[in-house]
């Protein structure tokens, strides 16, 4: 353990076991420089402690740098409580995280993740003042993350194709959960073409009578496309599965696709634009964020924020190609340049 958090850099990383209530779970405050870490509680089934912790310092990392290259003067972190949403999550154990949020004094703020809801955060804010995405505020930040990815994807197109006309463009998309379903809406809107997978086979139904989709035959990560939308978990692609995909851009919401950097030296060797993730997904936490300015929430303000990871996108494939450097490589400068900058 000590060996992957002295690996990542993180700050303080804390775990917790509460019998009564059944609550395990542990949260990452992985660098506060900017300001204080910001990062969702995400509630998964992990097959392992060790699954869970190495999902946990991945994505507290990884929020650190989403929120430097937004812009954010937060840090990141991220939390995990481990178990089957369906079965353990109660008041009581929200509650106990509640108090473990709050035991960190403030250096760590809490809001939506996969399997948490706005209600949840309104539960744990009875514990605990460092709470975001509460309803009549941000709210829940799905459809914003849905919409920068949007903007992100139209960017990677006219980056790659000349044009951010997405009529008739082939996507296929992996995970048609709230965030994965918006972006499969407003893509089909614009009439592009898609073919999708989910887990959960009613939401493909949903998908294909509500916006002409198609489900998937065989692997998602196989199907012939112009863009792959990986709307899932993370850890997508690996260095050996790369050459299984078809298609000429990746560019999704889910966090840490790659599973490492080779992936990323992979997907170049084939002349795959990658767009980083936690740029083009970064809408979430924009919107979030908003709602801890010392002004209030602006929604007008946040929305020309999402809408500027157009503009994010853009530049990074811009300054990739300008230092021959690969974009998941400039993305994280243009993260570690703004933190360092706040050191110096």
């Amino acid at each position: 353990m000590f060996k992957m958090i002295e690996e990542y850099g993180h700050e303080c990383v804390i775990s917790t076991c509460d019998k009564k209530t059944g609550l395990k779970a542990i949260i990452a405050v992985h660098d506060t420089t900017l300001g204080p870490a910001l990062g969702g509680t995400r509630m998964w089934n992990y097959d392992s402690e060790d699954a869970a912790l190495y999902d946990v310092l991945r994505l507290s990392r990884g929020m650190t740098y989403k929120n430097a290259a937004a812009n954010l003067d937060l840090g990141g972190g991220k939390a995990v409580i481990m178990g089957d949403c369906k079965k353990i999550k109660t008041r009581e154990l929200l509650e106990a995280y509640g108090r473990m949020v709050e035991s960190l004094g403030g250096s760590y703020i809490t809001a939506e993740d996969v399997n948490t809801s706005v209600a949840d955060m309104a539960v744990i804010r009875t514990q605990t003042a460092h709470v975001a995405g509460m309803e009549g505020l941000s709210g829940d930040p799905s459809p914003l993350t849905a919409r920068g990815v949007y903007q992100g994807i139209r960017a990677a197109v006219h980056a790659k194709f000349g044009t951010d006309d997405l009529k008739g463009m082939r996507f296929a998309l992996q995970g048609l959960g709230k965030v994965g379903y918006d972006v499969c809406r407003r893509l089909t809107a614009d009439g592009a073409v898609g073919t999708v997978f989910d887990i959960n086979a009613a939401a493909v139904e949903r998908a294909a009578a509500e916006m002409g989709v198609h489900p998937a035959e065989g692997s998602i990560l196989e199907q012939e496309c112009d863009v792959f939308v990986p709307c899932a978990l993370g850890a997508v692609i690996s260095a050996e599965n790369a050459g299984r995909l078809k298609c000429r851009i990746v560019a999704g919401s889910a966090n840490n696709v790659l599973v490492d950097n080779a992936a990323g030296d992979a997907l170049a060797n084939l002349d795959i634009l990658y767009v980083p993730d936690f740029i083009i997904n970064a809408g979430g936490v924009i919107n979030v964020a908003g709602e801890l300015d010392k002004d209030g929430y602006d929604q007008a303000a946040v929305l020309k924020k999402v809408d500027a990871i157009y503009d994010t996108v853009s530049a990074v494939i811009k300054t990739a190609r300008t230092h021959g450097m690969l974009p998941y490589m400039a993305a994280e400068k243009l993260a570690q340049d703004r933190i360092n900058a706040h050191k110096a």
